[in-house]
């Protein structure tokens, strides 16, 4: 206890009390007061009449000793009393409780004003923020652990908008500020250097403005500074990294600063995280880096840092596990021609997991020594350089790889099937190289892999059939190469399959059925520019989920099948360039997601499916250079295509730009129809004229030759042959099969153009030379009560004419055989 004591008010002959912060002259009421505590903890006789004495000083001297203010004593009454001190930590009690709540008081006053300042808070966080409210307990605020003042203000992802208010300062016991990713505009107030406790500043991804806050330098306990995606500007104060001591995690990316990296940024020994990228600055990485031993990550990112790749400070960074160095303007050693130096100082890293060097135009070959990377390393990005060579085989003993990007250098040689071994590999990109040779038929033995990109290369050779041993496979580009031989059929056990792009190739034979295993081909199918016959396959109707499809320019024929209508996510559709023939089907229309759909270059016939109006999404059309005819639709997208979506379509008319002009309906009946109507009209008039002529003259002589014969017969017997009165009867299809389909009796070129005109004049034709073909045979009856009259014949032929003439009312005569039908003009 005595120790205890010791501890708390000092040693005994020491008589001054600067250690509990008291006026001085206390001192004079410390040693007598102080003797009787000592006495009272070891148990001492004066601990028994403490309680008395206590209870009438406190109530009487405390009185005497207090002036009007609570927290203010009158010291010199309290000299020579052993109970001065308990009287003056009892008043000062009173005191700690008054200045406590005065402080909560205040905070509560500064978070309702801030408040004020919110103009939008579309998820109501602040709707619990009232006035004499329990402040502790407002949503985002978090106070000590004996509720005497704010420390903490967590306001992340609340959507609130308004100026970042200065009245934040006010919270003085601050030391979380939260309020990343809402909407908060405006400059970081200067008032916030006032926030002495402040250990993390979280302002990232909102829209403040203005120059970077070289105030924030004065926060001695500053840990967290996070100013990500923002939009702060200027260059970054060596001030704020001359007492950094406690600093450890710097994220200032995705602003607009400039200027260079301070050195003085070594100064701070705690820094772990140092994220600057996507902003100007320039010059080289400050060499004090190499200083900070505990340095787990640096970003710099999509700057415009220059200098060579910084072997001197990584070649020190042991325990870095994160360098992201990418889109810069570094250079490699020995003027761009030397990566070695570097690969060998990041040997040094033994806990490197992430390496990006990508989109620098880095010369040199990958070294061998590439290989003696940490194993720990899941990373390697090195495309968009300059790097040439051959892939070195020893990168295979880099065996906890999951990402190798290669793409876009200069690499040459064969794609070496050691990579085989890198078994947790999951992303694959070798695009846009020099590589030569065929495809590895051991990568079928990446169990992990995802994603293969070998497009862009000069690889040849058949596709490996292993490769549908990628069962886990969701990207695979092989296009624009030399491949050859057919698609494997194994490719559809690659059910995960998102995206399959063979364009570009000398790929042969027929699409195999077995694409359609792949059901989850979401992105697109593109197996355009190659020499692949055989008819479109009907299977292709089963990737429902297929956003593209893309077989354009190849030998394929067939038609194209009414199930395409099933492909219900399709946005792009392109058959162009092949032998397919047939008409377009009309379920066409059913792709509700349709935007473009091009089958140019192909022998498709027959009309345009006006169901392609309902479209909605339809905004690219390409229909040129087939056989199509008649009348372009209109509404939808054909009220915005023009003449180049038709090209090439001889008998195709229409309302579009650039294209031959239809003449209306009714228009053309009674222009173009009128000509063959009354064409035909006279033709049977003369044929029935004729015909009755032929029959008159033949019984008129038969009456002659027999009025004058009456004597002869009776003396002599007939030398001519009795005539035949029952002439077998014969059908209209008979006729028109012994008369060539009545172009024997019909003029042939109104035969032809018959031919050319719409479905529904088609039918007319139809109708109106069968009922002129029963007309005549009617007429040619032996027997005067089968024959129609010249009026009732007259009269059809007048009914058959307005029939012709659009004239929807009109009926036919028993004589025709239709008794009172109506037939319309469709």
């Amino acid at each position: 206890m005595e120790e205890l004591l010791q501890q708390l008010m000092g040693p005994a002959q020491n008589s001054t009390v600067s250690s509990l912060d008291m006026d001085p002259l206390l001192v004079q009421v410390w040693t007598p007061s102080k003797m009787f505590l000592l006495d009272m903890l070891r148990g001492a006789p004066t601990m028994e009449p403490f309680s008395l004495e206590l209870n009438s000083e406190l109530n009487s001297s405390a009185l005497k000793c207090t002036r009007r203010s609570l927290c203010s004593l009158n010291v010199e009454c309290l000299k020579g009393s052993k109970l001065a001190l308990p009287l003056l930590m009892h008043q000062l009690g009173h005191c700690s409780r008054h200045h406590r709540n005065h402080s909560l008081l205040a905070d509560e006053a500064a978070l309702l004003a801030f408040k004020k300042t919110i103009v939008f808070d579309p998820e109501s966080k602040l709707a619990g923020w009232t006035e004499g409210g329990d402040v502790c307990s407002f949503t985002g605020v978090r106070c000590d652990k004996h509720r005497h003042s704010v420390v903490q203000l967590n306001l992340s992802r609340s959507g609130l908008t308004g100026a970042l208010s200065p009245i934040i300062s006010n919270l003085s016991g601050l030391r979380y500020l939260i309020l990343d990713e809402n909407h908060f505009y405006g400059i970081i107030p200067p008032e916030f250097s006032s926030l002495r406790h402040l250990h993390s500043l979280r302002l990232d991804s909102n829209n403040l403005r203005g120059s970077f806050p070289g105030f924030l330098a004065a926060l001695p306990n500053l840990t967290v500074l996070t100013l990500t995606e923002n939009h702060l500007m200027g260059t970054l104060p060596p001030s704020l990294f001359s007492n950094c001591t406690s600093l450890a995690n710097i994220e200032l990316s995705q602003n607009l600063l400039t200027g260079k990296i301070p050195q003085e940024i070594g100064n701070c020994p705690s820094l772990w995280n140092l994220n600057l990228y996507n902003n100007q600055f320039t010059g080289e990485l400050p060499a004090s880096l190499a200083n900070i031993s505990e340095l787990y990550n640096i970003d710099v990112e999509s700057n415009s840092l220059t200098g060579e790749l910084p072997a001197n400070i990584i070649g020190k960074l042991y325990s870095v596990v994160s360098l992201h160095f990418s889109y810069n303007k570094m250079v490699s050693h020995d003027h761009n021609t030397n990566l070695e130096p570097f690969f060998t100082a990041l040997a040094n890293c033994t806990e490197l997991q992430e390496l990006e060097l990508a989109g620098m135009r880095l010369g040199g070959r990958l070294p061998s020594s590439i290989g003696r990377l940490s194993g720990d390393l899941s990373t390697l990005l090195l495309q968009e350089n300059s790097i040439f060579g051959t892939i070195p085989p020893g990168i295979a003993r880099l065996s906890s790889l999951t990402w190798l990007n290669l793409t876009s250098n200069s690499l040459n040689g064969t794609i070496p099937a050691e990579i085989s071994r890198l078994s947790y590999l999951e992303q694959l990109f070798l695009s846009h190289n020099l590589l030569t040779g065929a495809i590895p038929a051991a990568l079928g033995q990446l169990p992990h892999l995802g994603l293969l990109d070998l497009s862009n290369n000069q690889l040849s050779g058949e596709i490996p059939a292993s490769l549908g041993n990628l069962v886990r496979l969701s990207f695979m580009f092989l296009n624009n190469n030399l491949l050859t031989g057919t698609i494997p059929p194994t490719l559809g056990k690659c059910a995960d399959l998102s995206m399959l792009d063979l364009s570009y190739n000398r790929l042969t034979g027929s699409i195999p059925p077995e694409i359609s295993g792949i059901r989850e081909i979401r992105r697109y199918l593109n197996l355009s520019h190659n020499l692949l016959d055989g008819p479109l396959p009907i299977e292709l109707s089963k990737l429902e989920n297929v956003e593209e499809i893309d077989v354009s320019s190849n030998n394929l024929s067939g038609s194209i099948f009414f199930q395409i209508s099933s492909c219900i996510a399709v946005t792009r559709l392109n058959f162009s360039h092949n032998s397919i023939e047939g008409h377009l089907p009309d379920s066409i229309g059913d792709l509700k997601n349709l935007e473009s759909f091009d089958v140019s270059g192909n022998h498709l016939s027959g009309g345009i499916p006006t169901s392609l109006n309902k479209s909605r999404s339809l905004s690219f059309l390409n229909l040129s250079f087939n056989d199509f005819a008649g009348v372009i639709p209109s509404g939808g997208v054909f009220n915005s295509v023009t003449d180049k979506s038709f090209l090439g379509n001889q008998d195709l008319c229409g309302a579009v730009s650039g294209m031959p002009k239809c003449s209306h309906k009714r228009h053309w009946f009674r222009l173009r129809l009128f000509l063959i109507v009354f064409v035909l009209l006279t033709f049977a008039s003369a044929f029935l004229t004729t015909i009755c002529c032929v029959i008159g003259i033949h019984r008129i002589k038969a009456m002659v030759s027999s009025g004058n014969s009456v004597d002869t017969e009776q003396a002599r017997k007939p030398e001519t042959p009795e005539l035949i009165h029952n002439f077998p009867r014969i059908t209209y299809r008979e006729l028109s099969e012994a008369t060539g389909g009545l172009e024997r009796v019909v003029d042939p070129s109104l035969m032809r153009a018959s031919r050319d005109q719409f479905p529904e004049v088609k039918g007319m034709w139809e109708v109106a030379i069968g009922e002129l073909i029963e007309l005549g045979i009617l007429c040619t009856q032996e027997s005067p009560s089968t024959r129609p009259t010249m009026l009732d014949a007259a009269d059809d032929l007048d009914r058959l004419k307005r029939y012709l003439s659009g004239d929807t009312t009109a009926t036919f005569a028993s004589s025709l055989g239709i008794s009172s039908s109506t037939l319309g003009d469709d």
